[in-house]
């Protein structure tokens, strides 16, 4: 009897298996034990001040293009809705309500893709139906653009 059953060769399973986290996903793991590190010595009151400041020395450090468009988002940001609090999450610039990240900006170079994003967690209530956006890619951004995501913005917040 002849084995009729095609091989593998050529498909997805040749390529490595995977090993868990990427060095980037371990990165950021890294980053955020020492962010919940610095915040515990630091204390609730200070952690709030610090985290305008963690945000724009992570922001400064980043790469064109994510750089100009992770300043344009804090701007929007913290125009829009005042009373998030800036702070870093997983090595990423992120704004909180009452504590809980509500959106954050992923630079497109800190996990190798060909597009930054601005995403959103569940604190966010974007709910709109069955189905909706939690996370935006973003290559460059217009004036329509940040119009759209200080509206996003200040919904989220709301």
């Amino acid at each position: 009897m002849n084995d009729t059953r095609k091989t593998d060769e050529g498909t997805a399973a040749d390529s490595e298996p995977s090993v868990g986290f990427t060095d980037e996903e371990r990165a950021a793991m890294k980053e955020r034990s020492g962010e919940l590190k610095a915040a515990a010595r630091r204390g609730p009151r200070a952690a709030a001040a610090a985290g305008e400041s963690d945000v724009l020395a992570k922001i400064a450090e980043m790469e064109q293009p994510d750089r100009e468009v992770a300043e344009r988002l804090h701007a929007i940001i913290t125009a829009s809705a005042p009373a998030l609090t800036p702070k870093l999450w997983y090595g990423m610039p992120a704004y909180a309500k009452d504590g809980k990240v509500l959106c954050f900006f992923q630079p497109a170079r800190k996990f190798k893709t060909r597009y930054a994003t601005l995403g959103f967690n569940d604190t966010a209530k974007l709910d709109d139906g069955t189905m909706w956006p939690t996370a935006y890619g973003l290559t460059t951004l217009t004036a329509d653009d940040e119009a759209k995501i200080g509206a996003l913005v200040k919904k989220a917040a709301g």
